[in-house]
């Protein structure tokens, strides 16, 4: 008998961002967030505004059975305004709470870069990229050059195809379409391709759905079928190249 995956939890120890490229157009945390700006009392009082919240910081170190964490799902913990020292804090408390896999998803590739040497990283901490379009496949070289135990890729919303993504030591990639009011739909080719070329490569590979007015009205079959896969959770960061200083330093040549 299979024993049951761990729950999800959401954990914000920042909440509030800014828009950095086309996918954050429609983006459903400010949507949220926004609703409340103005409500006193409220945790969204001020809207999508960046604001720290060290009174959560301990949160995870009180969940006592195994969950995953998805870490900052109203905000990017690599947001050039959350300070570097706080940035830490999170990444000390997910090494700690060792129970839990965390998931790290960012489109500041570049911020990521720069304080990946300064950060623990435990086998516990999933660290991701958002890729919406071709555009932005840069970030994937990035993530490449970080030394997570396992490294994905979002390509939700996703807004075109995504020719160009290396899928090189890239352990799972999850896609979906867009949700609310102003979607824009993703066409069943991009779908098609990046599932195919996943399956060649060996990545895990997960369709979200196809995004609707509501999220998961457009249903999540994909040709017929639920793509539900997950990477292997690994004991140890692997191996991506001799030296990860060199790694690092190459990725922020092309990215500059």
């Amino acid at each position: 008998m299979q024993s049951e995956a761990p729950q999800w939890e959401s954990w914000n120890p920042v909440t509030g961002c800014t828009h950095v490229s086309d996918g954050c157009r429609h983006c459903y945390a400010e949507r949220f967030a926004e609703r409340w700006r103005g409500i006193a009392g409220h945790h969204y009082e001020h809207g999508f505004d960046l604001r720290l919240w060290p009174d959560r910081l301990a949160l995870p170190l009180r969940w006592k059975k195994p969950r995953r964490v998805f870490v900052t799902s109203m905000s990017d913990l690599f947001h050039e305004a959350i300070p570097d020292d706080y940035v830490r804090r999170v990444f000390a408390v997910m090494e700690q709470a060792n129970w839990h896999d965390f998931h790290v998803l960012t489109k500041r590739e570049r911020r990521m870069l720069d304080l990946a040497p300064t950060l623990p990283w435990p086998p516990n901490v999933h660290m991701g990229v958002t890729i919406e379009s071709d555009k932005y496949v840069r970030r994937a070289d990035a993530l490449r050059a970080v030394p997570a135990a396992v490294r994905h890729i979002s390509a939700e919303p996703l807004l075109g195809p995504l020719e160009r993504l290396d899928l090189t030591v890239i352990d799972f990639v999850i896609a979906g379409g867009e949700s609310g009011p102003q979607r824009r739909p993703p066409r069943a080719e991009w779908l098609r391709d990046l599932r195919d070329r996943c399956v060649a490569a060996n990545v895990a590979f997960a369709f979200k759905g196809w995004g609707g007015r509501t999220q998961g009205e457009g249903g999540r079959q994909l040709d017929g079928r639920e793509w539900n896969e997950q990477p292997p959770r690994r004991a140890r960061p692997p191996a991506s190249a001799s030296d990860p200083a060199a790694d690092q330093a190459s990725a922020q040549q092309r990215l500059w």
